[in-house]
């Protein structure tokens, strides 16, 4: 070779040699801060109660995200752009800011690359992060899929467990209430607080009126004052993406969860990004609701957390539940 292409190759390995140096120490500086961040809090958030003991913060951290389940109706390419920006570094730098900013707890179903981030950040990073998650296996009248899944999960460190919406609202439909409760009872056999998730209401007077033992409900709500909402012909069903809603009475979830004792955490009270945080954070707390479960970008987590302090405190005087969390 020419001295000519020598030198080239030389400049060029060097720059090279010099690039990759300068990317993995920003990725160690990218992990030493994420771990760093979850031990100092920059603010912290009021608290409540799921269960005998479980202290959980008001604001949830919402795992569709994470899992990728954006709910962007017809907009095919905002799932592909969340997937493009959520790689693993960046869900453990959402969790630890979403520490730093005082929440406590994260709720998902169970996807196995997102469980496998939560004991990352647990184990390797020295997270405290919670967990609340849902099986995803179907339940049955044997129940033993089911029962295996719920204590693999206690078991890699679930702090709660809930039967996922869709589910419960299906088996509504099909009359079997009776697989709610057996779902519920295999949560409390494995000593963490159960839920019940739902987008129709009525899966909720059916557990109260059956008296299933849930700690807690995952309960739709939000209202229909937003540009894109339906029209009252188009709900026909609990829920629906296109047009995009999840909670078609509101009026109705507020006033009979004012009889229910239990914890209620609401969540889609944006309606999947259609109503802003400022107005469905205080919406919602005044609302009834215990804890919001809420989506975020790291990005968003420290603003969207200034929002629902003050908006706790806004909703309390209006409140017409009692706090049940």
């Amino acid at each position: 070779m020419s001295p000519e292409m020598n030198r080239r190759e030389f400049v060029t390995g060097s720059l090279l040699a010099a690039t990759g140096g300068a990317l993995a120490s920003a990725t160690a500086a990218q992990a030493q801060s994420a771990a760093a961040s979850v031990k100092k809090p920059a603010q912290t958030l009021p608290m409540g109660k799921i269960g005998a003991d479980m202290k959980v913060s008001r604001v949830i951290l919402g795992g569709n995200l994470v899992n990728l389940f954006t709910h962007s109706r017809d907009l095919r390419y905002v799932e592909q752009l969340a997937a493009q920006y959520h790689t693993d570094e960046r869900i453990l730098q959402t969790l630890a800011v979403a520490e730093e900013n005082g929440v406590n707890t994260m709720s998902m179903s169970n996807r196995a690359r997102a469980l496998g981030l939560l004991k990352r950040h647990r184990h390797e990073r020295g997270g405290k992060m919670q967990w609340i998650i849902c099986p995803i296996s179907k339940p049955d009248d044997s129940m033993t899929a089911y029962r295996e899944e719920v204590e693999r999960l206690v078991g890699e460190g679930a702090d709660a467990v809930y039967m996922h919406g869709g589910v419960s609202d299906s088996l509504l439909a099909a009359g079997r209430v009776d697989l709610i409760a057996k779902a519920v009872e295999i949560f409390k056999l494995q000593n963490v607080p159960g839920g019940v998730g739902a987008h129709d209401l009525g899966v909720v007077e059916a557990c109260e009126k059956t008296g299933v033992p849930n700690d807690f409900y995952i309960k739709t709500f939000h209202h229909l004052d937003y540009p894109s909402a339906p029209k009252p012909e188009d709900m026909k069903k609990p829920c629906a993406e296109l047009p995009g809603y999840w909670c078609k009475d509101w009026k109705a979830v507020a006033e009979r969860m004012k009889s229910v004792k239990k914890t209620w955490i609401a969540f889609k009270i944006m309606a999947a990004g259609a109503i802003p945080p400022k107005k469905a954070f205080q919406w919602a707390f005044e609302g009834g609701g215990d804890h919001i479960l809420v989506g975020m970008f790291d990005w968003q987590i420290a603003e969207d957390i200034a929002l629902a302090r003050e908006a706790i405190e806004k909703a309390k005087p209006n409140r017409q539940r009692l706090w049940c969390s």
